[in-house]
């Protein structure tokens, strides 16, 4: 009996640690290098599997995460564009949310590649469990994003499990950012 005591342990354990593992790995979205002719025109459409929600790609707010995850931060990206112009899915997935949360319209897709993209403030033309495809119209644009007083903008968040990536790395165009280890003293960088 002790055995298997200790058999069960050991696999809770191995199990617990291919779990960290999975979620603390760090991840990249696959994202396609821009086309030559892209490589210096910021606001062009990306080419490749994913396509821009709102047209160009007129970045407002970069992605700045917070150091911590508890931490306030910017966790994706806002996009220039009207009100009521539409918003397409930047890649072929699921419908997974669309409806009010918080007071505003939110999108969110899960992609086979297991990442998900949220695009917001959004009224949704969309239902959950639908398929769409890339380029497919999920919604309108509405007014009222906080990050942008005054315009309107597309905030279009992306994770991989509860791990947040920069949205721009879909279209070849983000930043990657290493952070220091946990535990490390500033001194030591």
């Amino acid at each position: 009996m002790r055995q298997l005591h200790n058999a069960i342990i050991v696999s809770l354990i191995t199990a617990s640690l291919l779990a960290v593992a999975a979620i603390v790995s760090p991840t990249i979205a696959r994202a396609e290098p821009p086309a030559p002719e892209q490589a210096y025109a910021p606001n062009a459409p990306a080419s490749g599997p994913w396509r821009s929600p709102v047209g160009a790609l007129d970045l407002l707010t970069r992605f700045d995460p917070p150091p911590e995850p508890w931490l306030p931060g910017h966790r994706g990206v806002d996009l220039a564009a009207g009100p009521g112009l539409p918003v397409t899915a930047a890649g072929a997935g699921t419908v997974v949310f669309a409806d009010d949360l918080a007071g505003r319209g939110v999108v969110s897709i899960v992609h086979d590649n297991g990442l998900r993209t949220t695009y917001e403030p959004v009224e949704p033309l969309v239902a959950a469990g639908e398929t769409v495809t890339a380029g497919q119209t999920i919604g309108r644009l509405q007014p009222g994003h906080t990050s942008c007083p005054g315009r309107a903008c597309l905030h279009l968040g992306l994770k991989r499990g509860p791990l947040y990536l920069d949205p721009m790395l879909l279209f070849g165009k983000g930043k990657v950012r290493l952070l220091p280890r946990p535990g490390r003293a500033e001194a030591e960088r």
